[in-house]
């Protein structure tokens, strides 16, 4: 199969319970477990850092066997499960209005790979997906894995990479079923369904075959949980043979591997998150030199295709919303511009076919997906979508010679929809639009898109938003905020069943498109980053009292919602402005900044000091952290309803982060709102798996939601 060569790169109807009935619920509780202080002190550029609940941190971490750690995670779990169980009907009934928007008995398209046909179906009242082949020359189906076998029996299931070999015989697989993302490597007979005897543990990275199909390429997660190699493990060999083929010395960056379009070569390619160096090697000689693209060089990020010997590069290096590129295998360094960057129209993609490419962009935040010839590669072929707000973007493109390409496509108000687009004709073709079983009718939904101002005075902040015709727009609707905000990585106005479930209940649904995403461009996400993130926390709060002004909601009325580092903008705002703020869900939140920027030994410490900088050796980055550090800023003052999620095994967050923010909050805050941490105790960063049990966190996070803001529909 193809690989992604841009590496680096989710009943009776009970009365809902009153905000005063949820007050009265919680009176009869016990009371809220409160952590021991012990205090632990760091001094760092003079200034002293106490941390009381230091302890909550296990030290044999990744492994968490602390009996003094667990019984409080437990009694935590505990007494959020007593805080929600008097609304365990509603919960119910939402877990059953999502599922019931669910098709159980559903299947990908299938797309052509070679000499087979490849798709994934779920089973009625299945949590996980088999997947299948077909000949193209005719011939059975046949199941070439099946996930529900894998995870019976296990808490926690993920398979994260999948890859058949060039010939078809041979498939590679990874699978982690704790939650950790450490995964072990199992390869299968396809033609005689028999498991061959090697066996990888530990690997963290894409699986790649050689062009013979004897041998693979992975990356072992190292001591610190980060992937700074790449190993080839030939088949029938002991895996402590594997030869090391690339050893990255920045503990700052991190490695992947994956394939040029033709399969011709194997990228490795390495960096961080403002930096980038890419290598290639023969698919039929693994073993060569690296051939290197171009040197390192501070800021400079780029990817690589390649097509009859020419590269194909996009990168930032003269433009921030990135050009286009060619050289030569001859000379990889020498790059001769094909398509200039522009102030208007941000790359965030290309992708190499035999007979043309595919070009990427946005522009004023809306996706554009153009078809280029080579021949004429500066003449757009821009594919025309039916809606004047979408989600656009190349779906599954297995092979290099295509004569059409497969495209997704979605909006707020339109369920995803699965398109062919023949390059000739340039026509779309719909082949699978999302089924809605319980029912669905997109002419009872409005969406927009709107331009709130900022603080500054200068800078427009954009909100998608979505609700049901009828909706007051008087100020009286409940409305919830969702936001990332990180990364430059943008929360596309996409389709959702499960939000469906707060906008029927009269609720707006927003999406604040702030600053540190890449909605409106690069520089919008530069704009969030190092010395600039609090224009991220600025953005979430200018748009919620934007959203006011126009009369969607008010103060006391919002929900809002992020998770990880959208996490920490929950956090934030949580502190600087808690009277707008009616409910909050703060997923595996980043809020324990300086304490984890300071620890190189966590896994995403050093790769991230470009994101947020680094506080050892900065002083400046050390003051600016601590301005806004979400667990270093909590203050005696009255904060509103919040929910908190964590993963014991989560090595992105670690557990003990969100731990240690609700136990300094309940010692500081001076009311007893609803403040509660769920600890998924055999899961990671994103939860629990399987399509049904991540569906129940959801009803039980907007059943919080629901209760704490009185919406009684």
């Amino acid at each position: 199969m193809r690989a992604i060569w841009m590496v680096l790169a989710a009943i009776a109807t009970p009365a809902l319970v009153s905000a005063q009935e949820k007050e009265t619920d919680l009176t009869l509780m016990p009371s809220a477990p409160v952590a021991e202080q012990r205090l632990h002190e760091t001094m760092l550029h003079g200034t002293t850092l106490s941390d009381p609940w230091h302890w909550l941190r296990d030290t044999s971490y990744p492994v968490v066997d602390d009996p003094d750690v667990l019984a409080y995670v437990k009694a935590e779990n505990a007494w959020f499960e007593a805080a929600m169980k008097p609304h365990e009907g509603l919960v119910e009934t939402l877990f059953q209005e999502m599922k019931g928007r669910i098709k159980e008995e559903d299947a990908s398209v299938p797309q052509k790979d070679g000499d087979f046909v490849y798709w994934v179906e779920y089973e009625q009242g299945a949590e996980y997906k088999k997947w299948y082949r077909r000949p193209v020359a005719g011939g059975d189906a046949a199941l070439i894995l099946d996930e529900v076998v894998l995870a019976a029996g296990k808490e926690y299931f993920r398979l994260s990479d999948l890859a058949v070999s060039p010939d078809g015989r041979l498939m590679a697989y990874a699978v982690d079923d704790n939650g950790s993302e450490r995964f072990e490597v199992r390869v299968r007979n396809l033609e005689t369904g028999e498991m061959l005897p090697d066996v990888i543990p530990g690997t963290l990275s894409s699986l790649v075959w050689t062009a013979g199909s004897d041998a693979l390429l992975y990356g072992l997660a190292n001591e610190n949980w980060r992937t700074d190699n790449v190993r080839l493990h030939r088949l029938g060999t002991p895996v402590t043979d594997d030869k090391l083929l690339y050893k990255e010395p920045d503990i700052g960056f991190g490695v992947g591997i994956g394939k040029t379009a033709a399969d011709n070569y194997i990228v490795i390619a390495t960096g961080d998150n403002e930096t980038s160096e890419v290598y290639l090697l023969p698919a039929d000689d693994p073993e060569a030199t690296p051939l290197l693209v171009a040197p390192r060089k501070k800021g400079r990020e780029y990817s690589v295709d390649e097509r009859d010997g020419t590269l194909y590069i996009l990168t930032n290096d003269d433009h921030p919303n990135f050009r286009v590129a060619t050289a030569s295998l001859a000379a990889p360094g020498e790059w001769t511009t094909l398509i200039a960057g522009s102030d208007h129209s941000y790359l965030t993609g290309l992708s190499v076919f035999r007979d043309y490419f595919v070009l990427e962009s946005r522009e004023d935040g809306l996706d554009q997906v153009d078809v280029r010839r080579y021949d004429a590669p500066r003449t757009p072929g821009r594919i025309a979508f039916p809606e004047a707000t979408y989600v656009a973007g190349l779906g599954d493109n297995p092979e290099y010679h295509q004569d059409k390409v497969r495209i997704d496509y979605e909006s707020m108000v339109t369920p995803d929809t699965v398109y062919d687009y023949d390059v000739a004709s340039g026509t779309l073709e719909a082949l699978k639009v999302q089924e809605i079983p319980s029912g669905y009718d997109a002419s009872q939904y409005i969406t927009e898109r709107v331009s709130l101002p900022s603080r500054d005075g200068q800078t427009m902040i954009p909100a998608s938003l979505v609700y049901k015709k009828g909706t007051p727009r008087d100020g009286s609707a409940p409305l919830h905020l969702y936001v990332y905000g990180s990364y430059g990585y943008r929360v596309a106005p996409g389709f959702s069943t499960t939000r469906l479930s707060l906008v029927d209940r009269g609720m707006i649904y927003a999406i604040a498109h702030v600053r540190g995403g890449d909605d409106l461009g690069r520089e919008w996400y530069l704009a969030g980053k190092t010395d600039r993130r609090k224009n991220t926390f600025n953005d979430f709060i200018d748009v919620a009292k934007g959203l006011i002004a126009k009369g969607y909601t008010s103060a006391g009325k919002i929900s809002i919602e992020g998770r990880s580092a959208g996490g920490q903008v929950m956090g934030a705002v949580y502190n600087a402005a808690p009277e707008l703020w009616g409910a909050v869900l703060a997923g595996v939140p980043f809020v324990d900044v300086i304490n984890t920027m300071i620890d190189e030994e966590l896994p995403l410490t050093p790769g991230e000091w470009p994101e947020w900088g680094n506080p050892v050796t900065d002083k400046a980055a050390f003051d600016y952290m601590l301005s806004y550090s979400p667990y270093d800023n909590v203050t005696a003052q009255a904060y509103p309803p919040m929910l908190v999620s964590a993963g014991l095994n989560d090595p992105r967050v670690t557990y003990w982060e969100p731990a240690k923010w609700v136990a300094r909050l309940r010692a500081a805050r001076t009311n007893d709102a609803a403040l509660l941490l769920r600890t998924n105790m055999g899961a990671g960063h994103a939860g629990k798996s399987g399509r049904w049990g991540a569906l129940r966190e959801d009803a039980e996070e907007y059943a919080f939601v629901l209760t704490q803001l009185g919406v009684e529909k």
